[in-house]
């Protein structure tokens, strides 16, 4: 049985804002074991990043605020831990790599200081040693002339470049676990394949776990062992990555697994779309969130939030519904 890294149980994360209190992530729970990848998936705004913020403490406060739950990482609280003690786990045990390469660089630093920065913080390097540390990490994401590039600036790199120097910063310190923020959201689709294709090969050669955050089933397809779906702030279900796509249970899974294309099937056939709109997450529904949307809502969905339930081994799922016959479970 592999050792469980992280586990968080009843997470909650709200926002404070003019019209009201955003109900962001609404006491969402899950594992992550060593070496293991997890797939986050949902459309925009669904709560996938703020969770995974949360879990680091890098919600900005105010607005946002965690007001209830736990996230336990090797024995210990990362919610209940102080300031400069969550500051030591991210980056050296817990890294992420954020969702836009544009953005994420400080402009007015050279590449090499700020890839430098955690291995003169976290490991004690002389700035030296921390030099030579960021050509060998540069080398192995793939920048071709490392050690010419350590004083260039961020402007100076392509995107899919940036992104690599990013991941090259998360890894600095050779980190337990990888959070992937849809790191290849803003890249054309051959270097999206790059970055993907090397974050696997690392994976493998460091042994370290990844959460990837993503609206994009078709690039978790060849990355996860398990997939984690996120609706509206709650998870609506969870299940190893074959089983997902073989067997989606929940009504939104299916959705969103018809809206890709494919290339085994008649290509006559039309995508599916999801009617309506996603919630606004201002109050937090006494029904189930999908139910506007649902072609299969029976009142109970109007009546009562469904909880996720195991439906076979390692396949879980929030709905009052059997998709297969139309029936209440």
């Amino acid at each position: 049985m592999p050792n469980q890294l992280l586990n968080v149980q009843g997470l909650e994360t709200h926002f404070q804002t003019r019209e009201g209190v955003v109900h962001a992530v609404n006491g969402v729970s899950f594992t992550l074991n060593e070496g293991e990848t997890v797939g986050l998936v949902g459309e925009s705004g669904c709560g996938k990043s703020v969770s995974m913020l949360s879990v680091l403490r890098l919600i900005p406060t105010p607005p946002g605020k965690i007001v209830a739950g736990s996230a336990v990482f090797r024995g210990q609280d990362l919610l209940k831990m102080a300031e400069d003690e969550i500051r030591n786990v991210r980056g050296s045990q817990i890294s992420m790599v954020f969702q836009d390469p544009m953005t994420s660089f400080n402009p007015v630093l050279t590449i090499g200081r700020q890839v430098a920065e955690p291995l003169e913080i976290h490991l004690g390097m002389s700035k030296e040693q921390a030099k030579d540390r960021v050509v060998e990490l540069l080398e192995m994401v793939g920048i071709p002339n490392s050690r010419e590039r350590l004083n260039d600036y961020p402007h100076q790199f392509s995107g899919g470049m940036r992104q690599r120097v990013m991941i090259a910063m998360a890894l600095a310190c050779n980190p337990q676990v990888l959070i992937a923020d849809e790191p290849t959201t803003a890249l054309d689709v051959t270097i999206q394949a790059q970055i993907v294709e090397l974050v696997k090969r690392l994976r493998d050669e460091l042994g370290m776990a990844i959460i990837w955050i993503t609206h994009d089933l078709g690039i978790i397809a060849g990355m996860a062992q398990r997939v984690i779906v996120m609706y509206g702030g709650y998870f609506i279900e969870e299940a190893q990555v074959k089983e997902l796509y073989a067997n989606p249970q929940h009504p939104y899974t299916m959705g969103l697994l018809g809206s890709l294309p494919r290339l085994d099937l008649d290509q006559k056939k039309r995508l599916v779309s999801i009617d309506g709109l996603p919630p606004t997450l201002m109050e937090k529904p006494q029904y189930c969130p999908f139910a506007p949307r649902c072609k299969f809502a029976i009142e109970r969905c109007w009546n009562e939030n469904p909880v996720l339930e195991t439906l076979a081994p390692d396949h879980r799922v929030a709905c009052w519904v059997d998709i297969k016959t139309g029936r209440a479970r």
